[in-house]
């Protein structure tokens, strides 16, 4: 199993460099940025360009980009970087399309399968040619020499999960237990590729190694507290009987980090997306450990 870092970019453009460059050379195998009304990932990643280490977005809110128009940014990141890309991709939420971009969130799977059959033709370099009950798109991409990126689908439903396995590359998972990717995740999604290529299940993780893991806890609770009224995470947490996202936390000692790596291993995960939180002592003893546990 690769473990991959989880960068803040709500910082200036160089520090989020130097992340990407110290993530690489700490041996994290991939370097993950979010969608969050900061820099734009895909625009960040073409800037940094090869650093020796895999990329990815987790994720990309597709709602108000055109599948054209992120085929065309996915592929000028995908050259600019030496074919290190991975596109995560997904709806967001409603809370946050509505209120931020002024957009409906209309029926979110339908747009997820349609936005695919437009994006997964342009990124392979062939063309698109749908009109769709919300999404309509013709033509493709001019990108001479570049490479299609493995396409991921931020998902804990079972519509959503089908198409990541059916249609993507494999998924993207957040405020998830081991058991609840062996047990939802994993199933849906390998039985939705059956035929295809092995599905990469990616786990977005919060541990920390401290001597506190209670006050750790309450930290944690109150950073990411509005995650748990989000309508999709409320339903995954409901359906995994946890009252909060806070409850996913792993944080212990170095034996407690190494049970929890193998266990989200042994559920199917193949790369963990590892969200550092904590002092700054706190930080750099996980950042230091977490590369060594890699499979």
């Amino acid at each position: 199993m690769r473990i991959g870092l989880w960068i803040d970019e709500l910082r200036p453009f160089a520090e989020v460099v130097t992340a990407v460059e110290k993530a690489a050379a700490a041996g994290f195998t991939g370097a993950w940025i979010g969608d969050r009304a900061g820099w734009d990932a895909l625009t960040l990643f073409a800037a940094v360009g090869d650093r020796g280490i895999d990329l990815g977005t987790a994720v990309t809110t597709t709602m108000p980009r055109h599948p054209l128009a992120l085929a065309a940014q996915a592929l000028t990141t995908q050259a600019a970087t030496g074919g290190r890309l991975t596109l995560g991709i997904g709806p967001s939420h409603a809370p946050l399309v509505e209120g931020r971009f002024g957009l409906p969130f209309d029926r979110p799977a339908t747009h997820t399968e349609e936005y695919l059959d437009i994006l997964l033709p342009a990124l392979a370099g062939g063309e698109a040619d749908l009109d769709g009950r919300v999404l309509s798109g013709h033509g493709g991409v001019a990108a001479p020499g570049a490479t299609a990126p493995p396409v991921l689908l931020a998902a804990h439903g079972p519509r959503m999960l089908r198409l990541a396995g059916e249609r993507a590359d494999g998924v993207l998972t957040t405020w998830t237990t081991p058991q609840a990717v062996a047990e939802h995740i994993v199933p849906v999604v390998t039985a939705a590729a059956a035929g295809r290529a092995a599905p990469q299940v990616v786990a977005g993780v919060i541990l920390v190694l401290t001597d506190d893991p209670d006050g750790t806890r309450e930290t944690v609770g109150a950073a990411f507290g509005p995650a748990n009224d989000l309508p999709t995470y409320r339903r995954w947490l409901d359906r995994q009987g946890l009252a909060g996202a806070a409850d996913t936390l792993v944080a212990g000692d170095e034996r407690t980090l190494t049970a929890a790596v193998r266990a989200y291993a042994d559920a199917g995960v193949t790369e963990l997306q590892v969200v550092p939180v904590g002092t700054p002592a706190e930080v750099e003893r996980t950042l230091a450990l977490l590369p060594t546990l890699a499979t």
